[in-house]
């Protein structure tokens, strides 16, 4: 689905724990998250460092949306 909404031109952001997944259902722009049962948080953090960690995910998402790419991109840190 995620290579059809973009032959649409709209962008799309692939966020996931297993990025060779990603790599192989075609994402172009790939966010690694933390883990398979907590995709966006760690619920062993406090709230402060909880929220700082999603904020990070969600900014590297949204730098991810708006950079041109012509190959299979993994952003991470």
């Amino acid at each position: 689905m995620v290579k059809e909404i973009e032959r649409a031109g709209i962008p799309v952001v692939h966020m996931c724990t297993v990025t060779p997944i990603s790599m192989t259902v075609g994402a172009n722009r790939i966010v690694p998250t933390i883990a398979i049962p907590h995709p966006l948080g760690n619920p062993n953090l406090d709230f402060e460092e909880e929220k700082s960690l999603r904020r990070k995910l969600v900014e590297r998402a949204l730098k991810a949306l708006t950079t041109e790419v012509e190959e299979q991109t993994i952003f991470e840190e």
